[in-house]
C-alpha cells in the first residue's frame, strides 16, 4: 500500500488535542511538529502547568503557548495562533479541531472526555484502553450516529494488532492465534543464572535447561517455565485488557479467561500456541493470546509487538518461507506473521488521518460488546475495602482480571474491572471468586457507570430485533 495515496492530504491539515501528555501524549505531540498535515496545537493535563511543560518539553516555545483557565481566553489563544494549554477538556471543548486524542488512561475522566467530544461533533482517537474496555461499543455507537468516529489508535497494540489480524483474512489466511507479547521481555542469563523482568532481577536456578523449546513436549514446557519464574508476575491487567479490545472489534475471545500467557522465544511461539492436536497448548483454534518475551542478554526483543499463527496450508510455500527465514513452526503446520513494534503516539497520525481524512476508523467499523474484562479476587477482601486503583499498570492490589463474555449489568454480573477500580466493597469477598455488581458500592453519578448502562440498553434492543 502507498500510504502517500492512501492518506491524500491535498493542501488539508487535520487539526487535533490532545488529553493527556505523559508518554504518549508526549510523543504524540512531538510528532505533531514532523508530520505534514498534522496539526496539535491544544493540550489538555489535569493542571494546565502541566500541559505547559509537556508542550515545551518537545520544543515549542513559551511565547507560543497559552495557558488558558476559561473557554474564551482558549477562544482569542486560537485565534492568535497559539498553542493552548489547559486543565480541563471543557475549557477548550468547542475550539475547531477535528479529533480529540484521549490518553489519560483515567476510566471516569476519559469516559466523560469522549463523551463530550462525541457530543461536540469530533471524532475520538481513543488511547484509554481502559475506557473502551467498559464502554467502547456503545461509544463508536454513538459516535456513529453524530456522524463522527471513536477509533483505537495507531501506535498502541489493539489497533496494530486489528490490522493484522484483518490483513491476514483479506489474504485468506486462517488464523489459529493472535495476540501479542507483554510489555516487558523475560530476560535469563544464563551464566549469572538470573532472570531479569522491566530492571527487576531474580535468581532463577530452576530456569536452567529450560532456554529453549527443542522437542519438548510444549504443554510441559511452558508448565516448568512457568513455576521456574513463580516469583515474577505472570498476568498483567493492560494485557488482557487491550485483548478484550480486540476481541470486541474481531470477534475473537481466549482460550481461557485468564489467557494461557507463555514464556517462549520469538521462534516458539508458532509451535507453542496452536491446537493441542498439532502438539501446541490450545483447546482450539482463532483464540486470542499473549506471550512473554524470552530471551537471553542482548538478542532482539519482540519490542511489545503483535503477531498472528496461521495454518500452512502448501507445503512447498511455507518451506521456501521456512528457507528464507520465517517462523515455521516445529510440524511445519503453523507459523507466525509479527509487526515487532508498537511505538506509541509516533504512529498514531495514521489512525487521525484515517478519521480525519478518509472517515474510517483503525478498528472494526461497528464493535461488538463480545467479552468484558472483569475484576477477579486474588485474596479475601472484607466488607468496606476501597479498591483502589494505581500505579503505571493502573491496577488493583489483590485483584487481577478475566476475559469474559460480555453480558448486560444488574447485581449477579462479573464487574467489569474498571467500574470496580476505586468503589468500595459493600460486602465481603473470597479469594478465588469473582467481584460481582453487587458486591459495590456504586457511586450513581459515575460517567463510565452511566455510559455502560446506555451501552448495555443499546445491544439489548439490537439484539431484540435481530
Amino acid at each position: 500500500m502507498n500510504h502517500h495515496s492512501y492518506f491524500d492530504r491535498g493542501t488539508r491539515s487535520v487539526e487535533c488535542c490532545i488529553i493527556g501528555t505523559g508518554g504518549f501524549g508526549r510523543s504524540f505531540l512531538a510528532q505533531g511538529l514532523v508530520v505534514p498535515g498534522l496539526s496539535v496545537r491544544v493540550a489538555v493535563d489535569r493542571d494546565s502547568a502541566i500541559a505547559v511543560e509537556s508542550l515545551r518539553s518537545v520544543g515549542i516555545a513559551a511565547a507560543d503557548i497559552r495557558e488558558c483557565g476559561t473557554a474564551a481566553e482558549a477562544q482569542r489563544a486560537w485565534d492568535d495562533g497559539a498553542y493552548v494549554a489547559a486543565g480541563d477538556y471543557g475549557v477548550v471543548a468547542d475550539l475547531p479541531v477535528s479529533v480529540v486524542v484521549e490518553a489519560t488512561g483515567a476510566p471516569e475522566v476519559g469516559a466523560r472526555h469522549a463523551r463530550l467530544a462525541i457530543e461536540k461533533g469530533r471524532h475520538v482517537a481513543l488511547v484509554s484502553k481502559e475506557v473502551d474496555s467498559v464502554v467502547g461499543p456503545g461509544l463508536a455507537a454513538m459516535a456513529r450516529e453524530r456522524g463522527v468516529i471513536v477509533s483505537p489508535v495507531d501506535g498502541d497494540q489493539p489497533s496494530l494488532l486489528i490490522g493484522l489480524i484483518t490483513w491476514a483474512e483479506v489474504l485468506g489466511f486462517e488464523i489459529i492465534a493472535a495476540g501479542k507479547s507483554s510489555e516487558y521481555d523475560f530476560v535469563y542469563d544464563r551464566a549469572a543464572g538470573t532472570m531479569s523482568v522491566d530492571g527487576r532481577v531474580v535468581e532463577a536456578p530452576d530456569f536452567a535447561g529450560l532456554e529453549r523449546l527443542g522437542e519438548a513436549d510444549c504443554a510441559g514446557m511452558v508448565a516448568r517455565r512457568a513455576a521456574a519464574t513463580a516469583m515474577l508476575p505472570q498476568r498483567a491487567v493492560p494485557d488482557l485488557c487491550e485483548m478484550t479490545l480486540v476481541a470486541n472489534a474481531c470477534g475473537m475471545g481466549p482460550d481461557r479467561p485468564d489467557l494461557h500467557c507463555p514464556i517462549a522465544r520469538i521462534d516458539e511461539v508458532a509451535t507453542i500456541l496452536c491446537e493441542r492436536g498439532q502438539g501446541g497448548i490450545l483447546s482450539r483454534a482463532g483464540v486470542l493470546d499473549v506471550f512473554h518475551c524470552l530471551r537471553e542478554p542482548g538478542e532482539i526483543s519482540f519490542a511489545g509487538g503483535v503477531f498472528v499463527v496461521v495454518r500452512c496450508i502448501h507445503d512447498e510455500t511455507w518451506e521456501l518461507l521456512r528457507g528464507k527465514g520465517h517462523l515455521v513452526g516445529r510440524t511445519g503446520e503453523t507459523a507466525m506473521i509479527f509487526i515487532p513494534r508498537h511505538l506509541l503516539g509516533m504512529e498514531a497520525a495514521t489512525t487521525v488521518f484515517e478519521m480525519g481524512l478518509k472517515g474510517v476508523s483503525s478498528g472494526a467499523e461497528q464493535p461488538g460488546h463480545h467479552v468484558d474484562l472483569v475484576a477477579h479476587a486474588d485474596r479475601d477482601f472484607p466488607a468496606g475495602t476501597q479498591l483502589t486503583m494505581g500505579g503505571h499498570h493502573h491496577s488493583i492490589e489483590g485483584v487481577s482480571s478475566r476475559m469474559l463474555p460480555g453480558v448486560p449489568l444488574d447485581p449477579q454480573a462479573p464487574a467489569p474491572f474498571y467500574i470496580a477500580a476505586n468503589c468500595t466493597l459493600a460486602r465481603d469477598v473470597r479469594a478465588g471468586e469473582l467481584i460481582r455488581m453487587g458486591d459495590l458500592r456504586l457511586d450513581r453519578d459515575s460517567e463510565l457507570l452511566r455510559l455502560r448502562e446506555a451501552q448495555d440498553r443499546r445491544f439489548a434492543r439490537e439484539r431484540l430485533s435481530a
